[in-house]
C-alpha cells in the first residue's frame, strides 16, 4: 500500500469575525436549552432528555469557546504589533541663523 501525499497545498485558514460567530452559536446553544426547558417531562417520557442536556453542554462548551478565540484574537493582534516595523523618527528641522 502505497502512503498518500497531497497533489496541492491545503488552503489558507479563513479569518472573519470569529469571536462574533463563537459567540452567536453560545447565545444560540443557551436560547435553545431555554425553550427546550419548558417541555422537559415531554422529552422525558420519550427518553429523549438528551436533547436538551446537549444544549446546555453547548452553551457551556461555547462558554470555554469565547473565553478562547478571544484570547486568540489578542494574541494575533499582539504579534501583528510587534511584527509592524514602527515609523523611523523624522529628523529634526535645520535651523536657520
Amino acid at each position: 500500500m502505497a502512503k498518500w501525499t497531497p497533489r496541492h497545498e491545503a488552503p489558507e485558514p479563513l479569518e472573519g469575525p470569529v469571536v462574533a460567530t463563537i459567540t452567536g452559536g453560545t447565545i444560540l446553544w443557551f436560547v435553545l436549552f431555554l425553550v427546550q426547558l419548558p417541555f422537559y417531562g415531554w422529552f422525558d417520557d420519550r427518553g429523549q432528555t438528551w436533547w436538551v442536556w446537549t444544549c446546555l453542554a453547548g452553551g457551556g462548551l461555547g462558554l470555554i469557546g469565547i473565553w478562547y478565540v478571544r484570547k486568540r484574537d489578542a494574541a494575533i493582534k499582539r504579534a501583528a504589533a510587534q511584527d509592524t516595523p514602527s515609523a523611523p523618527p523624522t529628523p529634526p528641522a535645520p535651523s536657520t541663523r
